[in-house]
């Protein structure tokens, strides 16, 4: 399974980046902004940024909602690097742009998806990746586990090439769940990653290793 780190944070993606587990990011609009990157150029110079720390597939998300603001959008992004991956939000207009963007060999993420039906249309449009929320899926008492499992039944049937990126990661649970369920990739805070280090039998047994080691100086 694939790492990505969903963030616009530069420390955190080297951070993620020297642990050498990551490959790949992602990002919204919104996590630009947390980062005070505001602009069209700024944006821009950030995924350029990005895409000199890390070697994958870079997510750069598309502000419009209409066929041919995105088609124009997307172009633009995708000609900032080679690993620029157009994330397309999940409506018709949408389903279009994927199509658009599959007949150029321009690599695409379908974001905000929360069913299978959805994730069906984004494969049959030709995108590289589908992004189900299962975080939101969960805030609404929705199981999101669900929705992957069914994703992976239907790509299995189809041998779509098309990949399932779990996003809305919330917990390390997340991220052990979408490995068992066959998830090819999530994306992820990097203190979800991280907390995959933690357990407390480890903690204990290294502070043993370390008292005895002393005892042997």
């Amino acid at each position: 399974m694939k790492f990505f780190i969903d963030t616009a944070n530069l420390e955190q993606i080297k951070e993620a980046q020297d642990l050498g587990i990551l490959d790949g990011v992602t990002t919204n609009p919104s996590l630009m902004a947390k980062e005070g990157i505001s602009g069209k150029e700024a944006v821009l110079n950030h995924y350029k940024t990005i895409c000199e720390i890390v070697d994958g597939d870079i997510s750069a998300e598309v502000l419009s909602t209409t066929y041919e603001e995105m088609i124009k959008e997307g172009d633009e992004l995708a000609a900032i690097h080679p690993n620029i991956v157009v994330k397309i939000p999940m409506i018709k207009d949408g389903i279009k742009a994927l199509k658009y963007f599959s007949n150029k060999g321009i690599k695409t993420n379908c974001t905000l998806i929360f069913s299978a039906g959805q994730a069906l249309l984004a494969a049959k449009a030709g995108a590289n990746y589908v992004s189900p929320f299962l975080g939101r899926l969960d805030d609404i008492s929705v199981d999101g586990m669900n929705l992957i499992e069914e994703i992976r039944i239907i790509f299995d049937n189809y041998m779509f090439d098309t990949e399932i990126l779990a996003a809305s990661i919330r917990s390390p649970m997340h991220i052990i769940n979408c490995a068992k369920i066959g998830a090819d990739v999530i994306t992820s805070p990097l203190d979800s990653i991280l907390n995959l280090l933690n357990h407390p039998l480890t903690d204990k047994g290294l502070a043993q290793f370390v008292a005895d080691a002393k005892k042997m100086s």
